[in-house]
């Protein structure tokens, strides 16, 4: 019971903050469409910068400590340490107390090669966000939020921008928050694996926002009882966790449908894998042949990217919109206002780069590979990227999309 109280009373404390205008504007909408003139005052406070992600993370240490799979830490230097630790604070990855906590009692010494390794991994990070997806948002901005200007093709474009800018700027963040880490003698877990590769919406939520994903697997969806239950409780526990990670995800309706797209698309993949299988066997596809496994990719990362609409929308109707405007004719243009041909030469050009380094990371991850790689290789790579960035970044102070969160 005290491990419940406390963990209820950091949710409260989140919740007030980040849902207590959402939940009484939705109620106000809801009694006005009754025709029922309601009062309520909204809060007009600051949000606590990281609040979502050091919630999370005490909340599982306080978890982690009930379940014995860490001892109580007495000192709170070493604790606040580990709930503001400055890398991830804002953004993550979502660290667990067994992971990290033990680093900070480990003795860091010099490392050339970590040090070099975390450098890299900053560097790496800085392209993906300031060359692609800061230039990708001057496109997504524009299309998204004129939703009533553009049709057609603006439109499709700007969908399949917005899918590459999200990842670009969380995993560019992760991996400028993981690589500022290593510097400093400490690991910090992965948080993407090529997501957009994934097969299925289960192997998508294996690859995307790994800590979020698996502190909702580990806190959530296992004490409701995971898939250890019946079928009907079963499904209501993923409806639950997609549902509740949406809304983590701001307090909007957009994303609490977000999330349900998400929990559909699990549910109908659970339910329709014998029948899959069976199709698959009929018409001599095997699920390790090329076509069948680029037709799943294919299928998986268009359901994700319908998906994305609504979460980068600004309301469920502006969503609606956008979707009915991809249907429509519109203009045959693919430039927007503030986007030109060369801003669309720089973007695809990059976007080439960064999936011809996915593509090369299938066999083996890339600093071993460069690692392994002569000198003037290496200093060429390194010297290009960093030119790169200070020719072709958008330097506008565009904040991380994950800050909001």
């Amino acid at each position: 019971l005290p491990v419940i109280r406390a963990a209820c009373e950091r949710l409260k404390a989140a919740g007030v903050f980040k849902y207590f205008n959402f939940f009484i504007e939705s109620y106000q909408t809801v009694a006005a469409q009754l025709g029922i003139d309601v009062g309520g005052a909204l809060l007009d406070v600051l949000l606590p910068v990281g609040i979502s992600f050091y919630t999370f993370q005490t909340i599982s240490y306080t978890i982690d400590v009930y379940r014995r799979r860490c001892v109580p830490e007495k000192h709170l230097g070493y604790f606040a340490l580990y709930v503001s630790f400055f890398p991830q604070l804002v953004a993550g990855p979502i660290e667990r107390s067994t992971h990290l906590l033990p680093q900070f009692f480990e003795v860091k010494s010099f490392d050339y090669h970590r040090i070099t390794n975390g450098l890299k991994l900053m560097l790496w990070g800085f392209f993906k966000k300031l060359v692609i997806a800061d230039r990708l948002a001057l496109y997504v901005n524009e299309v998204y939020g004129n939703p009533g200007e553009y049709s057609g093709i603006p439109v499709v474009i700007g969908t399949y921008f917005f899918a590459f800018q999200i990842f670009c700027d969380f995993s560019g963040y992760s991996d400028i928050a993981i690589g500022a880490g290593r510097v400093m003698g400490y690991d910090l877990m992965a948080n993407f694996r090529r997501p957009y590769y994934s097969k299925s919406i289960t192997e998508f939520w294996g690859r995307w926002h790994i800590s979020l994903s698996t502190w909702f697997r580990d806190y959530v969806y296992i004490p409701l009882g995971g898939n250890r239950c019946g079928p009907v409780r079963f499904l209501c526990n993923l409806i639950v966790v997609f549902l509740i990670s949406g809304l983590w995800h701001g307090a909007a309706w957009h994303f609490v449908v977000w999330g349900a797209l998400h929990a559909i698309y699990m549910i109908v993949s659970i339910k329709t894998r014998s029948v899959r299988q069976h199709v698959a066997s009929k018409v001599g596809l095997n699920r390790y042949m090329m076509p069948h496994r680029l037709l799943r990719v294919a299928i998986t990362f268009h359901l994700v990217l319908f998906a994305w609409v609504f979460f980068r929308a600004d309301s469920v109707s502006d969503a609606l919109t956008i979707l009915s405007s991809m249907c429509q004719s519109g203009t045959r243009r693919v430039c927007v206002n503030g986007f030109d041909a060369y801003e669309m030469a720089v973007a695809l050009v990059a976007l080439g780069l960064m999936e011809m380094v996915h593509f090369m990371q299938r066999g083996r991850p890339m600093l071993p590979w460069l690692a392994g790689q002569p000198l003037w290789v290496r200093w060429a790579i390194y010297n290009a990227l960093i030119l790169t960035i200070l020719c072709f970044g958008i330097f506008n102070h565009q904040q991380f999309i994950y800050f909001q969160f």
